[in-house]
């Protein structure tokens, strides 16, 4: 295996476990900044933290760092974000026998997204360890990625040297590479009736709630032609069950590989919804936001070879996927530059079963030094 026999996993599962102690919830990443910080700049990074939370009532901005390389050819961008999901407060990482590192079973572990962190902070100290020389490193640690990407939406992406980046965040075993994600879509619509008295006079109300529930029953659900999803998540209306409700709002979303597809889907949502409306003489309000915008990486591109070729030196098989989730990705692409999305060791991601392997960590961290050389 190459690189992976002089990984230190005593390193990792040190760094790990402090790090998984840290509450780094969206928009309350402070505390994992200041750490991360000063990791990188004992590294020998440049740092710099831009004001990104302050968009958002966050405490913290996205973290990005420069390393000077020995190598010519251009920078190499490798990111992970710093935010979890709840339920993240008071986290501890538990090693087992096996191999694995859980949580104590009522948080996430937070392995989404710090195994991506560690194998990049390890592979850093592993080059420099051996005095291996490397291209030049660019890092982008963002906030606020598990609530649609809000902290790369807002970062100045003109700061980025790097043509190439590879985002380590995705679930399974090193060696998968995503190379296709998707639009993400969500909009929300209200029904505005006319409230009256259920018992006394219903005919004079407009039941918003009715409308809505019209406009619903039109709309296919789940899966439709091709790769397009749709989803309405959540409905809440009225005030009390003797008044003929007045307000009825719902919320969703639509995800697909073709944006252009997405968004004529988001249009003829909208417009279902304003022509029920107008049918109850009701009033609609429809408000939409793109929270991702799809992207496919040729097979053949260089940032895709170099990953296939990191792979077979250390003995990984590559595997390409597409992916129906969104990352930091589709906002490096969006900007110009070819990224794709790595699984790092982590599983079950997003619930209190969340765990991480230790020895595919290393793997990670071995696979982010070979891209780095």
């Amino acid at each position: 295996m190459g690189n992976l026999r002089n990984i230190d996993e005593e390193s990792i599962k040190k760094e790990f476990s402090e790090l998984a102690a840290i509450d780094s919830v969206s928009f309350s990443e402070r505390q994992l900044a200041d750490c991360l910080t000063e990791k990188l700049r004992i590294l020998g990074f440049a740092v710099t933290e831009d004001e990104a939370g302050k968009n958002y009532g966050g405490n913290a901005g996205n973290l990005y760092g420069f390393l000077k390389g020995t190598l010519p050819g251009a920078p190499v961008l490798l990111s992970a974000h710093m935010d979890t999901v709840q339920p993240g407060i008071g986290k501890k990482a538990v090693f087992t026998e096996d191999g694995r590192i859980t949580s104590q079973g009522d948080t996430v572990l937070g392995a989404d997204d710090l195994a991506g962190i560690v194998e990049i902070l390890e592979a850093v100290r592993f080059l420099q360890r051996n005095q291996i020389p490397h291209r030049d490193v660019e890092v982008l640690f963002p906030i606020g990625e598990e609530v649609y990407v809000k902290g790369t939406n807002v970062f100045a992406f003109e700061k980025i040297r790097a043509k190439e980046a590879y985002v380590l965040d995705m679930s399974g075993k090193v060696g998968r590479a995503a190379i296709q994600a998707p639009s993400i879509v969500s909009f929300e619509a209200k029904i505005q009736g006319r409230a009256a008295h259920a018992g006394f006079e219903p005919q004079r109300g407009i039941h918003a709630i009715s409308v809505m529930s019209k406009a619903i029953a039109e709309f296919l659900q789940g899966r439709r032609d091709g790769d397009l999803t749709f989803n309405i998540g959540t409905i809440s209306g009225g005030e009390a069950v003797n008044i003929v409700p007045e307000i009825c709002r719902c919320t969703g979303e639509i995800r697909g590989y073709d944006h252009r597809a997405v968004m004529a889907c988001v249009e003829q949502t909208r417009e279902n919804f304003m022509k029920h409306a107008h049918k109850a003489e009701a009033h609609c309000t429809f408000d939409y936001s793109i929270n991702a915008v799809a992207y496919q990486i040729d097979k053949n591109a260089s940032v895709v070879k170099r990953f296939e070729q990191s792979c077979k030196a250390l003995g990984i098989k590559p595997e390409l996927i597409t992916t129906f989730g969104g990352s930091d990705n589709n906002n490096f692409v969006l900007h110009g530059i070819q990224g794709i999305v790595l699984s790092c060791g982590m599983f079950q991601v997003h619930s209190t079963k969340e765990y991480a392997l230790v020895e595919e960590l290393k793997k990670g961290a071995a696979l982010v030094a070979e891209l780095m050389k």
